[in-house]
């Protein structure tokens, strides 16, 4: 086995692994979890906030 099969197959491996990245962010099951996580700041901001009142 050369180098150009090992970059090749290391190429695929990725690209491969890419692509499941991409579908398990995209997918409906996770979009709740991601919602939640996208409103932390918020959250954390307002529970400062009401600390310092």
């Amino acid at each position: 086995m050369d180098i150009n099969t090992l970059r090749s197959i290391a190429t695929v491996t990725v690209f491969v692994v890419f692509i499941g990245i991409v579908v398990w962010a995209w997918s409906k099951r996770n979009q709740a979890a991601f919602d939640e996580a996208a409103h932390l700041p918020f959250v954390e901001d307002d529970a400062r906030r009401d600390n310092k009142a």
